[in-house]
């Protein structure tokens, strides 16, 4: 008798979880705590709303509730999300997670009716369902945030459009370019970012609610009536891959990867260009922070940060992939862990894209060291070799011959432009007075003129083409 009132007993603190009827003994409170994820999936509140009122209306055209049932539950799912909205949502400790939370309280304020929601559902096909509109949102956000970033760049590259700078490779001076053309090089790369999150976008606008837990749901519903109503393109095709499917987070995941690298690069570039050592810009003070010891300190802070946070996304596209690695069809309780991977991406890449469109608003390009830094190291020298190649001589004999010129004005301590006409011809009697003409920098610029160069006329045109895509 007393082991039956024990077993009763267990039974009962089993059952107070929506799973427990199958079990003796209560959760314990370790596992409770090392299982619970209501923390991180709490900001999937809306979707998750969104969801269930979608698969109220789908039950409910199925004929599994009445109208009346149906705008009950509607109703109550309505409150939950007003109380969450205004914060004053009562969170519990047995909310296991943001699905079974909105469940207890759907109930407590219409009754057992609410316990009817999850009819032909399960948390495996709801969960999927939550993140995939929680991610097509993100990443419509997302394209909208790189868009600003491009037109900020396009305006500082339409100020700039007459200021050349040393081009460069392996970090050392090559040829002249157009500073506005170095900045439009990030326009391209976050147009393909835009490109690439548009991509992930298609993948990730698939309905996998009506999968069940599993193996698909003993209810008539009309998978394609739901999708309808939240407004995805498709449905999934078979139930075990759409609530163990994670393609979609991975696929967004490599792409917010690749934004962060190129806001990686160019954090790496404004760093070298405001230090003394080049001066090329000023960030702004504001974006800026102070040494502690020292008073004369200028450190580019926000630069330094979205070149190291770029490793955090990073890692969180490899902790994804080694999740998802092992993982036998269908679901498993790993795929708990993809989403403080996901949103922490998510979230680094949005601030980062912000706090740089907002410093590069704002930066200064100083004129003068540019003008400075393309003095020395033989920059025209291509313009020579060139100039040799349109005279008839072979290439690589008019490289160096070029060369060898190049040698003796570093030995000599003068400047490409300063050279004569005797003087160049001492290496080859084909220059002709009309080589002088190419040993200037606009000049330089200006003969890049094939699509795609930094030819001033190119690129202020190409300004225009930018200014008219962004509207």
């Amino acid at each position: 008798m007393a082991k039956a009132k024990s077993r009763a007993k267990a039974r009962a603190a089993g059952g107070k979880k929506a799973w427990g009827g199958r079990f003796r003994e209560q959760t314990d409170r370790l596992v409770e705590a090392f299982t619970r994820s209501v923390a991180v999936d709490r900001r999937l509140y809306a979707q998750d709303i969104q969801g269930s009122i979608a698969h109220c209306q789908t039950l409910a055209k199925a004929g599994v509730l009445s109208r009346r049932e149906t705008a009950m539950l509607v109703r109550g799912l309505q409150l939950v999300q007003h109380e969450l909205d205004r914060e004053r949502f009562k969170f519990l400790p047995q909310d296991e997670d943001i699905h079974m939370a909105i469940e207890r309280r759907l109930t407590e304020l219409i009754g057992p009716l609410g316990g009817k929601l999850h009819t032909g559902r399960s948390r495996n096909d709801q969960v999927a369902l939550d993140v995939r509109l929680y991610l097509r949102n993100r990443l419509t956000a997302l394209v909208s945030r790189l868009l600003e970033f491009q037109r900020v760049l396009v305006a500082q590259a339409k100020h700039t459009c007459d200021v050349p700078m040393p081009g460069y490779t392996h970090l050392q001076r090559a040829q002249p370019v157009l500073f506005a053309h170095h900045l439009l090089a990030y326009v391209e790369m976050f147009e393909r970012d835009k490109g690439r999150v548009r991509d992930a976008q298609a993948r990730v606008n698939v309905m996998p609610l009506g999968s069940g837990a599993l193996a698909g749901t003993n209810y008539p519903v009309d998978r394609q009536h739901t999708a309808s109503l939240l407004g995805f393109a498709a449905v999934t095709q078979n139930s075990l891959d759409a609530v163990s499917d994670r393609d979609f987070m991975i696929e967004a995941a490599s792409a917010l990867a690749v934004i962060m690298m190129h806001l990686s690069r160019l954090s790496e570039e404004l760093i070298l260009w405001s230090s003394q050592e080049f001066r090329f810009v000023d960030l702004p003070d504001a974006f800026c922070t102070g040494s502690s010891m020292m008073p004369q300190k200028k450190n580019p802070d926000v630069p330094e940060l979205v070149r190291g946070k770029t490793g955090r996304v990073y890692g969180h596209l490899v902790a994804l992939l080694t999740t998802l690695k092992g993982l036998p069809l269908s679901y498993n309780r790993d795929l708990q862990e993809d989403k403080p991977a996901l949103f922490d991406a998510l979230d680094t890449v949005a601030d980062c894209v912000e706090v740089m469109t907002e410093l590069m608003r704002r930066l200064a390009v100083d004129r003068e060291a540019l003008a400075k830094a393309l003095q020395g190291g033989g920059m025209l020298a291509t313009e020579l070799a060139d100039y040799l190649v349109t005279r008839g001589v072979p290439f690589r004999e008019a490289h160096a011959v070029t060369g060898r010129i190049v040698r003796w004005a570093l030995d000599e301590g003068r400047e490409l432009p300063t050279l004569s006409l005797e003087e160049l011809r001492r290496f080859s009697p084909k220059f002709e007075p009309t080589v002088l003409q190419r040993l200037t920098v606009q000049g330089a610029i200006n003969r890049k003129a094939q699509t795609g160069g930094t030819a001033q006329k190119l690129v202020e045109r190409r300004i225009r083409e930018w200014t008219k895509i962004l509207k």
